[in-house]
């Protein structure tokens, strides 16, 4: 297993419109509660970290 801490020079603003835009996908596609892992903040942080890196 590889670990790399990241450090972001993102706004909290950010990781929460990207959270927002998420859970409006999440809503139009009419995916249930529950399947998902990782909250929307989270996987907002994780994408951001993954295009910016």
């Amino acid at each position: 297993m590889v670990t790399h801490p990241a450090m972001l020079d993102v706004s909290r603003e950010l990781i929460r419109f990207v959270a927002g835009l998420m859970g409006a996908e999440r809503t139009a596609r009419g995916t249930r509660k529950g399947t998902r892992l990782l909250s929307f903040s989270l996987q907002a942080l994780f994408a951001i970290t993954w295009f910016t890196g």
